[in-house]
């Protein structure tokens, strides 16, 4: 008994559990994160994502290990992530597409945009490119919607996400006018089919179709922005073109973990976006070189920013007349 008694002594108190209990914890982030993006290698999410993982390694001290998870306009990637342990080491790098406009796209989405996710921060926006192919015979897009007007449902449009889909049939449907969808599973092969000639009309963002355009392979119609774009600048806006004063649409950014990740991780990972957002490098290769604009923000903005983003989205996808599929 007095033995019993001297090893009960040497154990540590309940005071003293914390303590041990941190000493013994494994450091966050433990090892490679992986970065999920819902979209094919090459899309505008793959790029931002990309450049985001590669600018907030040092803050980090671990690598982000981009995963493609292509497929369903972004759902089966959103849905992993919403599955996985929330332990912040899966992230999503979400957009419009999966956290504004899918629950107005979609009639069965296996996830809840809002309850299923944690917002870490915004990251970047960008509008939309309308292009035809180099050889195309509409010098201009009222050229375009003229002809639409004329024989409906014959030129053709690609889309290989909400932001593309929605961006035409907003416009079309402010201009009275009807084309045919034809989808894509990811946008550089619908940049492909148009630059051939398979595809009349394709509405992309700037990282996808810029290079084309400086090739001379395909020609820029306007921009889905209310001003235009410093990169295109003799490229005139959708309002401008077509003369629908109040068009305006643009894509977005951001970044997620599984709802239920601890306000600690999200925190650390805020602030190595922000760093990461700081970063001149980052800063000319997202806004000169593609077009986009780099916004962090705090957890609790882009949960606002979502919320709202989705009211807008879902109001112009019902005034567009696109029901869910």
């Amino acid at each position: 008994m007095v033995r019993r008694r001297s090893l009960l002594a040497c154990l540590p108190g309940p005071a003293a559990l914390p303590a041990i209990r941190a000493a013994y914890a494994q450091p966050w982030p433990s090892g490679p994160i992986r970065g999920v993006v819902p979209f094919a290698p090459g899309s505008a999410t793959d790029t931002v994502a990309r450049l985001f993982a590669e600018a907030m390694r040092p803050s980090l001290g671990q690598v982000i290990v981009i995963e493609n998870r292509a497929g369903a306009g972004g759902m089966l990637g959103a849905e992993f992530v919403a599955r996985a342990t929330p332990d912040g080491m899966t992230v999503l790098f979400g957009t419009n597409s999966t956290h504004a406009a899918a629950t107005a796209l979609f009639r069965r989405v296996p996830f809840d945009a809002e309850r299923d996710f944690t917002p870490v921060s915004t990251l970047a926006s960008v509008p939309l490119v309308l292009c035809v192919g180099k050889d195309s015979r509409y010098a201009t897009l009222a050229d375009l919607l003229a002809d639409a007007r004329a024989r409906p449902e014959t030129i053709t449009y690609a889309q290989a996400s909400a932001s593309q889909h929605v961006a035409v049939e907003m416009m079309t449907a402010m201009a009275g006018v009807r084309m045919l969808m034809v989808p894509y599973r990811a946008s550089p092969l619908a940049a492909q089919d148009l630059i051939a000639g398979r595809v009349d009309l394709f509405a992309a963002d700037p990282s996808v179709m810029l290079s084309h355009i400086q090739a001379g392979s395909i020609r820029a119609l306007a921009v889905t922005s209310r001003v235009r774009a410093p990169q295109l600048p003799d490229v005139p806006t959708v309002a401008e073109a077509a003369n629908l004063a109040d068009y305006e649409l643009f894509a977005w950014f951001l970044l997620l973990c599984p709802v239920g990740t601890s306000a600690a991780i999200v925190s650390h990972l805020n602030a190595s976006v922000r760093a990461a957002a700081a970063s001149p490098d980052l800063q000319a290769r997202l806004s000169s070189g593609l077009g986009m604009a780099v916004f962090p923000s705090s957890p609790e903005e882009a949960a606002l920013f979502i919320r709202t983003e989705t009211r807008k989205w879902t109001s112009a996808i019902r005034s567009a007349g696109i029901q869910p599929e």
